[in-house]
């Protein structure tokens, strides 16, 4: 399988393509702000032809360049519908014209919108077969992507758990109950050999953070 990824934008939003193979159909993860030169170059490269955007969760940071690269490549966006009304409001709860004032874009949603809400439902994407977890805690809507990869599974996490640390709760819809409710019983409960990959930072494992996060102590 062909992963790649890279931090986008101010915030450093991991945006992340993965692919059964060059030439493939691809997915692409929380494409961030200014996401679009660095992920086109990695399409070309790869003769990649996206098929889905998936979103963690509705933050501006990981859907910055959504609707641009949806739109783009003409394949749908998923997102969790607790959290579709940021697609257009990413400020949630301030409208969409703060918005644009506040870092001079308009957002809007793609044309094709797929909302996922079904816990557990598995998604036929590019060749691959995509599990959706309801994480919420950081959002509301977030979820957590989970792809096999041969003998290994990998977990997209967005804001939920990083390597050592996990999302914060404090924004609109956060929840610590919630949020601890999530990583518990749709995180800890994955093989040690997980490999994690975070919406910041670097990749990691459900084994090494079940032994080293000190948010995770007597989890």
């Amino acid at each position: 399988m062909l992963i790649t990824g890279f931090p986008a934008g101010w915030l450093q939003c991991n945006c992340y393509v993965l692919a059964p193979s060059q030439g493939a159909d691809a997915i692409i993860v929380d494409p961030g702000q200014k996401a679009m030169p660095r992920l086109r170059k990695i399409l070309d490269e790869n003769r990649l032809t996206p098929a889905a955007v998936l979103l963690t969760h509705g933050h501006i940071d990981h859907v910055w360049s959504a609707q641009k690269v949806a739109d783009t490549y003409g394949c749908p966006a998923y997102i969790h519908p607790e959290d579709r009304a940021m697609l257009s409001d990413p400020i949630k709860g301030f409208g969409p014209r703060l918005a644009q004032l506040a870092v001079g874009v308009m957002f809007s949603e793609p044309r094709q919108v797929v909302e996922l809400d079904r816990d557990g439902d598995k998604l036929a994407l590019g060749g691959m077969t995509v599990t959706v977890d309801h994480t919420p805690g950081h959002t509301r809507g977030s979820v957590t992507f989970r792809i096999t990869n041969g003998p290994a599974e990998m977990a997209l996490t967005g804001d939920t758990l990083f390597k050592k640390s996990i999302g914060r709760t404090d924004l609109e819809g956060g929840s610590g109950r919630d949020l601890y409710t999530s990583i518990v019983e749709k995180l800890l409960v994955l093989d040690d050999s997980t490999v994690v990959l975070p919406g910041h930072g670097e990749k990691t494992t459900i084994g090494d953070e079940r032994r080293t996060n000190p948010f995770l102590e007597g989890l």
